[in-house]
Formats: structure tokens, C-alpha cells, sequence
């Protein structure tokens, strides 16, 4: 038997009486069971609009700002621990949005047996776990038999942002995402944070401790009709 190495480990938590009621709630209206069959995005979201997926969602708290400002694009958004799922979906309904959906899986499978080909306009893959240790290095979600597989689902012209205050796992991103032969850097090395990535309390409490975040956004070798409707990465 396969031993599959994990990015993330499941930790029991704490989860709130607000977030269980969520995820009774509101998941069988907003979340996508997770299944060993491709999706359709168009059918999941009743509409034809680009499609961004959002890998490590968090608490939820910058997924629904983006979903909020860009009510022309539809969001996937994938995360594995409850407290999370509860927390956005309780988002979700606060604010009304109809462009956003959550699965609760591990993110590897997901894109593996859910996602179809050439199906995602963008993905966003802000503040990943860095495993600093380095024994656990090979916990670290961007590798790259993961980023070729996530290019496979990224339409021509589609791009990969990825976003880190852990400079040592940075220069790794970079050189995995550089190596992609499907992948071209939209500019030199790192990118300036776009205006569609809020700061997050997360992000500005490393900025207070002296860390440097790095953005780094990519995009897929060809055309597309679709590129010039992803958030403006100026």
C-alpha cells in the first residue's frame, strides 16, 4: 500500500457553537461533497463566469473579501478543517455571496478527481503551511508533481498565485513554479501584493514582526478570451 504524504495534518480543534451550526446548516447549500468524479462548474455556479479556485481557504475571512469584490467571478474555495468551513460559510450568508462554494477534502485529491481539464481561470494559494523543519519539507504542498497537475487544470493564459511570509519557502515556490515548463513568471522574480489580495491581520502582524511577504504569480503558456478578466495583477 501507497503511503500519500499529507501538506496539512488534521488537528482536532476547536470549533465554536456558531461554526458547527454553519456546517449543519448552510454546507449541504453551499458545499460540494467531495467524489471521485469531475464537476461542472458552470452547472455548480449556474452561470458561465471564470472560475478561481482558492486552495487553504483559512478561516475564510480573505476568500469572502475577494468573492465580495469580484462578484463577476465565481470561487471555489477548498479547506480541511471544520472551524474554517464553519467560519466561511457563516461569511458566506453574512454577506450574500452567490459566486462562492467550499469543499472540505484534501486539496491533492480534489484537483485530481473533481477538477476537469483547462476548467480554472486562476488559483490563489495564499500563506501555505511552510513546514519549516527540514525533515518536514515533503509535507509542503507546492512540489512539483502537484504545481504539473494543477497546471493541467488551468485554461491558457489562466494563472497560479501564491503568496508567503516564509522567505526560505519562497525562493523554493519560485524555483518550482520557474521549472513548470507550462508556467511563465509575469515578472522577474516576485511580484508586487495586487490589489485583489487584502491584507490579511495574519499578514500584517508578520509585517510588524519584520517578515517579507512574497507574491508570485505565474501564468499558463498560451491565449485565452479569459485573460484579461482575471483581477488585475498591477
Amino acid at each position: 500500500m501507497t503511503h500519500t504524504i499529507r501538506s496539512f495534518v488534521l488537528r482536532q480543534g476547536r470549533i465554536s457553537t456558531a461554526q458547527h451550526r454553519a456546517c449543519e446548516r448552510l454546507k449541504p447549500k453551499y458545499g460540494i461533497p467531495f467524489s471521485k468524479a469531475w464537476i461542472d462548474l458552470e452547472s455548480v455556479f449556474n452561470r458561465k463566469a471564470p472560475k478561481i479556485l482558492e486552495i487553504g481557504s483559512g478561516m475564510g475571512e480573505t476568500t469572502a473579501t475577494i468573492a465580495q469584490a469580484h462578484p463577476e467571478f465565481d470561487y471555489l474555495a477548498i479547506e480541511v478543517h471544520t472551524p474554517g468551513i464553519g467560519s466561511l460559510l457563516n461569511q458566506i450568508e453574512l454577506r450574500e455571496l452567490a459566486n462562492l462554494r467550499i469543499i472540505q477534502h484534501d486539496a491533492v485529491e480534489i484537483i485530481h478527481h473533481m477538477l476537469p481539464l483547462e476548467s480554472l481561470d486562476g488559483v490563489h494559494i495564499f500563506f501555505p503551511d511552510p513546514w519549516p523543519k527540514a525533515r518536514h519539507h515533503k509535507r509542503r504542498l507546492i512540489q512539483p508533481p502537484f504545481i504539473a497537475q494543477l497546471c493541467q487544470r488551468l485554461k491558457p493564459g489562466a494563472y497560479i498565485h501564491v503568496a508567503t511570509d516564509w522567505e526560505e519557502y519562497a525562493q523554493q515556490i519560485l524555483a518550482v513554479l520557474s521549472a513548470e515548463p507550462l508556467l511563465s513568471n509575469t515578472t522577474e522574480n516576485y511580484a508586487e501584493r495586487p490589489n485583489y489580495r487584502p491584507l490579511t491581520k495574519f499578514e500584517q502582524r508578520g509585517i510588524k514582526l519584520g517578515h517579507t511577504v512574497r507574491d508570485l504569480i505565474f501564468r499558463r503558456n498560451g491565449t485565452t478570451t479569459h485573460s484579461a478578466d482575471t483581477p488585475n495583477a498591477s
